[in-house]
């Protein structure tokens, strides 16, 4: 990984939550990661290929990694108001945001939620409806016991929280909130003033027809379909092949988007 400026965590809305700082700049860019996932397993690989972007600023969110857990159900409503209140604690007024999976749900919420700390968003495998996934996608839930989680995310999790029942606690959220996702009015999403940049690979969780009518409705965006699967385009832990080149094509279309 490119070399970490600084680190700490944030009292933010009944959470001690995580962040790493890299680069300098005056608008940074805000890393938001995939469900199940820390910094490293969604960003290890894209954030030295982000340089030209400036200042990054990578999260943890709740429950996740390194960021302590609080006795409600995880949303991206509630997601977004955290990172939302981490800018704030960091004197932070004006920011990109990039999302991957999960995050990229939140990078919409956030726009959607809080406009004016957002300067433009990137979107990677978001969602905002259920029939946005996968046929099959939702049924594997029903069941899902932690062994059903990718040993990679696994791995990560109990590197940096060495605490099974954590792991357990996350996983038992993220499930939850997944199997409960309920869609969201179009007009939300109408409502984002800030420039999108909607990307996923052409096998990825959510369909390429998703993406399209995510741009559709978003203002002032445009869209990038790559070719690969879920994750595979920023180098998500156990997702890509080393050495490949997909996750240098996404950074340069992130910093040409962020440049413009």
């Amino acid at each position: 990984m490119e070399k970490l400026k600084t680190s700490g965590y944030a009292p933010v809305n009944g959470l001690n939550m995580y962040y790493e700082i890299y680069g300098d700049g005056n608008i940074p860019l805000v890393l938001i990661h995939g469900g199940g996932s820390t910094i490293e397993t969604s960003f290890s690989t894209l954030i030295p290929l982000l340089s030209g972007c400036g200042k990054l600023l990578a999260v943890e969110l709740q429950a996740h990694g390194r960021t302590s857990d609080r006795d409600a159900p995880e949303s991206f409503a509630h997601d977004a108001d955290d990172v939302a209140g981490l800018l704030h604690y960091l004197k932070i007024d004006k920011a990109n945001f990039l999302g991957f999976s999960n995050g990229g749900s939140t990078a919409m919420q956030i726009a959607i939620r809080h406009p004016g700390i957002v300067n433009k968003i990137v979107v990677i495998s978001g969602a905002y409806k259920r029939d946005g996934f996968i046929p099959g996608f939702f049924e594997g839930f029903a069941g899902a016991t932690l062994d059903s989680m990718p040993a990679p995310l696994q791995a990560a999790f109990l590197k940096v929280t060495p605490d099974k029942s954590r792991l357990q606690g996350m996983f038992d959220k993220d499930v939850e909130r997944m199997a409960t996702f309920k869609d969201w009015p179009d007009d939300d999403l109408r409502s984002i003033k800030a420039p999108a940049l909607i990307m996923a690979a052409d096998h990825d969780v959510v369909t390429p027809a998703h993406m399209i009518e995510i741009t559709r409705l978003i203002p002032e965006s445009r869209l990038a379909i790559l070719p690969g699967t879920h994750g595979s385009i920023i180098g998500e832990a156990g997702s890509e092949k080393e050495g490949g080149k997909l996750p240098a094509i996404t950074a340069a279309l992130v910093e040409a988007f962020l440049n413009e």
